[in-house]
């Protein structure tokens, strides 16, 4: 069986980066929102991986890298929207689509859980998938979180939200 493992976001990442979401962007976009198309070059990425750099550094979000044995991107996992005064953050992940089914998406959502805990002191995560998305859905059951109910006069669409208490 492949290692993987997690590890923090670099600015030497662009070009693997870039392979890693080009390769997989109709799978993505299949799940999630679309980026801007301008994203998909050196520079979009560089720009990227600057703004997530520059916000970690300010403890607003904290970007990490899924690696394999041959240190290939195949996944990506954020603590977004860090907020120390509330004690929560949002999760976020996205895994190569000929990685899927390997546990990668549990391991990232359970580095981002230790991170939440030990590094930032949290005490809530936060994390929204659509309806449809059941991997992902099944990724979150499985980590502990749980669904929100909607409340009846708040619309929210084909996304549900789930939490974790920590």
């Amino acid at each position: 069986m492949e290692s993987f493992s997690v590890r923090e976001l670099r600015t030497t990442d662009t070009e693997a980066l870039l392979a890693f979401e080009t390769r997989n962007r109709e799978w993505f976009e299949s799940h999630i929102d679309a980026r801007d198309p301008a994203f998909y070059s050196l520079q979009g990425v560089a720009d990227h991986i600057a703004g997530y750099l520059s916000d970690f550094a300010i403890g607003a979000w904290h970007p990490f890298v899924i690696v394999d044995c041959r240190q290939a991107i195949v996944g990506r996992a954020n603590l977004k929207n860090i907020d120390l005064a509330s004690g929560s953050a949002e999760v976020g992940y996205r895994i190569d689509q000929r990685a899927c089914g390997q546990g990668l998406a549990t391991l990232a959502l359970r580095h981002l859980i230790e991170q939440a805990q030990v590094r930032w002191g949290l005490t809530q995560l936060v994390a929204f998938a659509y309806k449809e998305n059941l991997g992902s859905r099944k990724v979150l059951d499985r980590c502990g979180f749980q669904l929100e109910q909607p409340s009846c006069n708040k619309s929210t669409g084909n996304e549900r939200r789930f939490v974790l208490p920590l």
